[in-house]
């Protein structure tokens, strides 16, 4: 009995499914003239093995909040726990700019983001899987790591590159249309070359060499870092192009997925993927995005792609979007973790926040305070400051220095600065997720 009831519902999970799909489909052919192979459909759930819990890897929701969605857990992996909801460090090349991996550890921060992009360019995959066995290994951390795709950082490399609809169509109005609204800001090489249904080809900024990124590709490159989670390829849009240009970027990125997911899936290896949830900020697009990737044995999932105009934006989407997503598997915000939002979107039931903005404004002289709020040493008023940034902090910088101190060593330009203010910056992050998980559990959030 129990069985067939579980086969109606997904039997009528599919059917929403391809009812939107197609919906969309009909939609984009009567408002251009674009032709109908930007929206072929990725395969169907049913070409997939459903979805089953990895005995290396594994969500468990410890508590629910009965005041909002918040809710507290921890994510099994082959290098330790991760605690939820918790904040994830980005180490862009594989290293926290001028910090050492320990502070993560000694600041409650469970796991790091690495990029696969800048480590396809150095040291390269096969360094780093074959030369040294992998990221783990190379940088000698024993805790658990993640990678994206490389699709985030090409695909904001500029779109003056010749873009292909499905059709082989590089002039079609999609591709007018989005190399039009992705200019980029400021002037410099365009170093993406070519976008098509097969992947995307770059130049490396580094030696100008030419790199094609595919869905496979990225899943091969993923594997031989062998980080504990890995995404696959998707399609970056900008904020601003129209419903039915989107529409066929989220088609796009869903067929990209399925074949990541594929070659995920031949070779394991004791990694998780997450797919990538689509649809910019229209619900409809992203409502498809979450059924059908939901509807394939992604471990975890991701929201991603633009994410709103501002926090308010990003809020009101998530508040749509967050109930929509299945509860028995882990999920992540990628790109956004300022204090602000991540506060609000916690109580939406958000798990993981990754951001470089901790650290990134470290350098440039804001620091993190649970009593001041944000301050900024470079300011004269901290010259001769000798109390510490933060007394409730257990930094190295409020365990040891002043103010005035810090403020001391940024003036001279010595490199200590940016590391003092970066582990502040990290430890804060860590605190502040830890109290956030303790009031979830106490029934204040």
């Amino acid at each position: 009995m129990l069985r067939d009831v579980a086969h109606g519902a997904m039997v009528a999970h599919r059917a929403r499914i391809v009812a939107r799909q197609h919906h969309w489909r009909l939609r984009v052919r009567a408002t251009s003239s674009l032709f109908s192979p930007a929206l072929e459909p990725p395969p169907e759930a049913s070409t997939f093995a459903p979805f089953e819990k990895k005995p290396f890897f594994a969500y468990e929701e410890i508590y629910a909040s009965k005041r909002s969605r918040a809710r507290v857990g921890v994510i099994r992996t082959p290098h330790g726990d991760i605690h939820t909801p918790g904040y994830v460090a980005v180490g862009t090349n594989a290293a926290l700019k001028a910090v050492k991996h320990d502070v993560l550890r000694e600041a409650g921060i469970d796991l790091m983001f690495a990029n696969t992009y800048h480590l396809l360019l150095t040291p390269g995959a096969d360094v780093v899987g074959d030369g040294f066995g992998g990221l783990h290994s190379m940088m000698g951390r024993n805790a658990p790591l993640i990678t994206d795709s490389g699709g985030f950082q090409v695909f904001s490399l500029g779109m003056d590159a010749d873009v292909e609809d499905d059709d082989g169509k590089s002039s079609s109005p999609r591709v007018r249309e989005l190399k039009s609204r992705n200019k980029t800001k400021h002037k410099r090489e365009n170093l993406l070359l070519r976008v098509d249904e097969r992947g995307a080809l770059f130049k490396s900024y580094r030696d100008g060499s030419k790199i094609f990124l595919t869905p496979e590709s990225s899943v091969e490159a993923q594997k031989k870092l062998g980080a504990d989670i890995i995404i696959p390829l998707d399609e970056l849009p900008p904020y601003d192009i129209s419903d039915e240009v989107l529409a066929q970027s989220v088609f796009r990125s869903h067929r990209w997925m399925a074949r990541s997911l594929r070659a995920h899936l031949a070779d394991v290896r004791q990694q998780a993927m997450y797919g990538v949830i689509h649809g910019g900020v229209n619900r409809e697009l992203r409502t498809l995005s979450v059924e059908y990737l939901s509807s394939l044995p992604y471990d975890g999932l991701a929201i991603g792609g633009s994410l709103g105009r501002d926090s308010n934006e990003l809020i009101d989407l998530l508040s749509f979007l967050m109930p929509k997503l299945p509860r028995d598997r882990p999920n992540h915000l990628l790109g956004i973790a300022d204090v602000g939002s991540i506060e609000r979107a916690v109580t939406l039931g958000v798990d993981t926040f990754d951001s470089c903005y901790p650290t990134q404004v470290a350098r440039h002289g804001t620091l993190f305070t649970h009593t001041r709020g944000k301050i900024n040493f470079r300011r004269a008023e901290f010259k001769t400051t000798l109390e510490p940034a933060c007394y409730e902090c257990a930094c190295t910088l409020c365990a040891n220095h002043s103010l005035g101190y810090l403020n001391h060593l940024d003036k001279a330009n010595e490199p200590l600065a940016w590391t003092l203010a970066s582990e502040h910056n990290l430890h804060f992050m860590g605190t502040k997720m830890a109290k956030i998980r303790r009031d979830i559990l106490n029934g204040d959030i």
